[in-house]
Protein backbone atom coordinates (compact mmCIF):
# COMPACT_ATOMS: atom_id res chain seq x y z
CA UNK A 1 0.00 0.00 0.00
CA UNK A 2 1.31 3.20 -0.92
CA UNK A 3 1.90 5.45 1.79
CA UNK A 4 1.11 9.46 1.85
CA UNK A 5 2.18 12.30 3.72
CA UNK A 6 0.80 16.12 3.84
CA UNK A 7 2.91 18.73 3.70
CA UNK A 8 1.49 22.16 4.66
CA UNK A 9 3.01 25.28 3.62
CA UNK A 10 1.90 28.76 4.51
CA UNK A 11 -0.09 30.99 2.48
CA UNK A 12 1.31 34.39 4.15
CA UNK A 13 3.94 36.87 2.15
CA UNK A 14 4.54 39.54 4.44
CA UNK A 15 6.86 40.25 7.05
CA UNK A 16 4.82 42.43 9.68
CA UNK A 17 5.17 45.43 8.78
CA UNK A 18 8.49 45.95 7.62
CA UNK A 19 7.64 45.64 3.83
CA UNK A 20 9.36 42.80 3.13
CA UNK A 21 8.83 39.80 1.56
CA UNK A 22 8.94 36.24 3.58
CA UNK A 23 6.67 32.73 3.08
CA UNK A 24 7.90 28.90 3.01
CA UNK A 25 11.77 28.87 3.56
CA UNK A 26 12.93 26.28 0.40
CA UNK A 27 14.87 23.66 1.93
CA UNK A 28 12.33 23.22 4.71
CA UNK A 29 10.66 21.88 1.66
CA UNK A 30 12.85 20.08 -0.02
CA UNK A 31 15.16 18.18 2.36
CA UNK A 32 12.17 16.35 3.89
CA UNK A 33 10.85 15.86 0.82
CA UNK A 34 13.92 14.14 -1.08
CA UNK A 35 14.19 11.72 1.76
CA UNK A 36 10.57 10.66 1.56
CA UNK A 37 9.86 10.38 -1.66
CA UNK A 38 13.37 8.84 -2.30
CA UNK A 39 11.94 5.67 -0.12
CA UNK A 40 8.40 5.53 -2.29
CA UNK A 41 6.36 7.92 -0.15
CA UNK A 42 3.76 9.72 -1.96
CA UNK A 43 4.05 13.80 -0.83
CA UNK A 44 1.14 16.14 -1.67
CA UNK A 45 0.40 19.37 -0.54
CA UNK A 46 -2.48 21.64 1.11
CA UNK A 47 -2.26 25.82 2.38
CA UNK A 48 -4.67 27.69 4.17
CA UNK A 49 -5.19 29.78 0.84
CA UNK A 50 -4.30 27.31 -1.60
CA UNK A 51 -2.72 27.85 -4.94
CA UNK A 52 0.97 28.75 -4.81
CA UNK A 53 2.64 29.02 -1.86
CA UNK A 54 5.06 32.05 -2.02
CA UNK A 55 8.49 31.68 -1.02
CA UNK A 56 10.96 33.42 0.82
CA UNK A 57 12.96 34.77 -1.15
CA UNK A 58 16.35 34.30 1.11
CA UNK A 59 15.84 30.58 0.71
CA UNK A 60 16.54 30.32 -2.66
CA UNK A 61 19.51 28.76 -3.56
CA UNK A 62 20.06 26.28 -6.77
CA UNK A 63 23.04 25.24 -4.80
CA UNK A 64 21.19 22.75 -3.04
CA UNK A 65 20.74 20.00 -4.67
CA UNK A 66 17.35 18.92 -3.40
CA UNK A 67 16.00 22.42 -4.28
CA UNK A 68 17.44 22.08 -7.45
CA UNK A 69 16.11 19.05 -8.15
CA UNK A 70 12.54 20.37 -6.75
CA UNK A 71 12.45 23.52 -8.47
CA UNK A 72 13.52 21.43 -12.27
CA UNK A 73 10.87 18.44 -11.69
CA UNK A 74 7.62 19.07 -13.95
CA UNK A 75 5.50 16.72 -11.12
CA UNK A 76 6.77 17.87 -8.54
CA UNK A 77 6.47 21.93 -9.69
CA UNK A 78 2.69 21.31 -10.49
CA UNK A 79 1.67 19.53 -7.66
CA UNK A 80 3.33 22.49 -5.54
CA UNK A 81 1.86 25.50 -7.54
CA UNK A 82 -1.55 24.08 -7.23
CA UNK A 83 -1.83 23.68 -3.53
CA UNK A 84 -5.35 22.47 -2.44
CA UNK A 85 -7.01 23.84 0.57
CA UNK A 86 -7.68 22.28 3.63
CA UNK A 87 -11.33 21.97 3.01
CA UNK A 88 -10.23 20.09 -0.18
CA UNK A 89 -8.29 17.37 1.91
CA UNK A 90 -9.31 14.05 3.69
CA UNK A 91 -7.37 13.26 6.59
CA UNK A 92 -7.81 9.20 5.74
CA UNK A 93 -5.86 9.40 2.99
CA UNK A 94 -2.49 10.42 5.22
CA UNK A 95 -0.06 8.67 7.19
CA UNK A 96 1.33 11.72 7.85
CA UNK A 97 1.01 15.75 8.05
CA UNK A 98 4.80 18.01 8.10
CA UNK A 99 4.33 21.53 8.87
CA UNK A 100 7.08 23.21 6.98
CA UNK A 101 9.01 26.23 8.09
CA UNK A 102 9.31 29.87 6.95
CA UNK A 103 8.29 33.14 8.85
CA UNK A 104 5.40 33.25 7.18
CA UNK A 105 4.58 30.25 8.77
CA UNK A 106 4.08 32.41 12.47
CA UNK A 107 1.14 34.36 10.72
CA UNK A 108 -1.16 31.68 9.06
CA UNK A 109 -0.91 28.24 10.52
CA UNK A 110 -1.96 29.19 14.42
CA UNK A 111 -5.62 30.09 14.19
CA UNK A 112 -6.47 28.41 11.05
CA UNK A 113 -8.95 25.36 12.79
CA UNK A 114 -9.15 23.57 9.43
CA UNK A 115 -5.43 22.90 9.60
CA UNK A 116 -5.61 21.74 13.42
CA UNK A 117 -8.74 19.66 12.47
CA UNK A 118 -6.78 17.68 10.03
CA UNK A 119 -3.68 17.62 12.58
CA UNK A 120 -5.92 16.31 14.90
CA UNK A 121 -8.23 13.43 12.58
CA UNK A 122 -4.45 12.17 11.36
CA UNK A 123 -2.86 11.78 14.98
CA UNK A 124 -5.77 10.10 16.79
CA UNK A 125 -6.18 7.57 13.63
CA UNK A 126 -2.17 6.40 14.81
CA UNK A 127 -0.74 8.81 11.81
CA UNK A 128 2.67 10.92 12.29
CA UNK A 129 3.35 14.39 12.76
CA UNK A 130 5.94 16.86 11.75
CA UNK A 131 7.30 20.02 11.49
CA UNK A 132 10.37 22.12 11.36
CA UNK A 133 11.67 25.56 12.69
CA UNK A 134 8.74 28.24 12.19
CA UNK A 135 6.44 25.09 11.69
CA UNK A 136 5.50 24.16 15.04
CA UNK A 137 3.47 27.03 14.70
CA UNK A 138 0.45 25.05 13.32
CA UNK A 139 0.98 22.75 16.51
CA UNK A 140 0.35 25.30 19.05
CA UNK A 141 -3.50 25.27 18.82
CA UNK A 142 -3.73 21.60 18.22
CA UNK A 143 -6.06 20.18 20.64
CA UNK A 144 -7.17 16.28 20.86
CA UNK A 145 -10.66 14.93 21.37
CA UNK A 146 -10.17 14.69 25.24
CA UNK A 147 -9.29 18.73 25.11
CA UNK A 148 -5.49 18.80 25.61
CA UNK A 149 -3.41 20.30 23.54
CA UNK A 150 -0.99 17.96 21.23
CA UNK A 151 2.36 19.48 22.17
CA UNK A 152 1.61 19.29 25.96
CA UNK A 153 4.15 16.77 27.98
CA UNK A 154 5.81 16.40 24.66
CA UNK A 155 9.59 17.19 23.92
CA UNK A 156 9.52 19.30 21.11
CA UNK A 157 12.34 21.40 18.74
CA UNK A 158 11.46 24.99 17.06
CA UNK A 159 12.98 27.59 16.30
CA UNK A 160 14.22 29.56 19.35
CA UNK A 161 14.00 32.78 20.82
CA UNK A 162 17.40 33.18 20.61
CA UNK A 163 17.59 32.83 16.91
CA UNK A 164 14.63 34.52 16.79
CA UNK A 165 16.60 37.40 18.46
CA UNK A 166 19.74 36.72 16.06
CA UNK A 167 17.45 37.28 12.79
CA UNK A 168 16.52 40.49 14.63
CA UNK A 169 12.57 39.16 14.41
CA UNK A 170 11.57 39.04 18.03
CA UNK A 171 9.66 42.48 17.78
CA UNK A 172 8.35 42.04 14.21
CA UNK A 173 6.89 38.15 14.64
CA UNK A 174 3.14 37.65 16.27
CA UNK A 175 4.87 36.00 18.89
CA UNK A 176 7.79 33.84 20.07
CA UNK A 177 7.38 30.21 19.05
CA UNK A 178 9.51 28.63 21.49
CA UNK A 179 7.89 30.60 24.73
CA UNK A 180 4.09 30.15 23.01
CA UNK A 181 4.83 26.10 22.95
CA UNK A 182 6.00 26.07 26.41
CA UNK A 183 3.35 28.05 27.55
CA UNK A 184 0.82 24.92 25.75
CA UNK A 185 3.00 22.25 28.05
CA UNK A 186 5.44 21.42 25.59
CA UNK A 187 8.91 20.39 26.85
CA UNK A 188 10.77 22.40 24.48
CA UNK A 189 14.14 21.06 24.00
CA UNK A 190 16.72 22.94 21.96
CA UNK A 191 20.69 23.21 20.68
CA UNK A 192 23.10 25.81 19.90
CA UNK A 193 21.88 28.44 17.44
CA UNK A 194 21.61 27.52 14.21
CA UNK A 195 22.81 24.15 14.61
CA UNK A 196 20.87 21.22 13.16
CA UNK A 197 18.79 19.32 15.93
CA UNK A 198 15.72 16.89 15.94
CA UNK A 199 13.23 15.65 18.44
CA UNK A 200 10.67 12.81 18.51
CA UNK A 201 8.26 11.85 21.04
CA UNK A 202 5.95 9.48 19.96
CA UNK A 203 4.48 9.89 17.17
CA UNK A 204 5.50 13.57 16.63
CA UNK A 205 8.87 14.76 15.25
CA UNK A 206 10.02 18.15 15.48
CA UNK A 207 13.34 20.47 13.98
CA UNK A 208 15.11 23.43 15.36
CA UNK A 209 16.08 25.45 12.08
CA UNK A 210 16.29 24.91 8.76
CA UNK A 211 19.87 22.29 9.04
CA UNK A 212 17.07 20.04 10.99
CA UNK A 213 14.71 19.79 7.73
CA UNK A 214 16.54 16.45 6.25
CA UNK A 215 16.53 14.95 9.45
CA UNK A 216 12.91 15.72 10.74
CA UNK A 217 12.08 13.92 7.12
CA UNK A 218 14.09 10.57 8.47
CA UNK A 219 12.07 10.78 11.36
CA UNK A 220 9.09 11.13 9.41
CA UNK A 221 10.01 8.15 7.47
CA UNK A 222 10.71 6.14 10.67
CA UNK A 223 7.25 6.37 11.78
CA UNK A 224 5.49 6.17 8.76
CA UNK A 225 7.20 2.95 8.06
CA UNK A 226 6.38 1.91 11.63
CA UNK A 227 2.69 2.03 10.97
Amino acid sequence: MSRSVLFVMTSHSQLGDTGRETGYFLSEVTHPHQVLVDAGLDVEFVSPSGGTPPMDPKSFNTDDGDNKAFLEHDGWRRRFASTRRPSQVDPGDYDAIFFAGGHGAMWDFPDNAELAALTRAIYERGGAVGAVCHGPAGLVNVTLSDGSYLVDGKQVASFTNEEEEAVGLSEVVPFLLQSKLEERGARHNRAEKFQAHVVSDGRLVTGQNPASARGVGEGLLRLVRQR
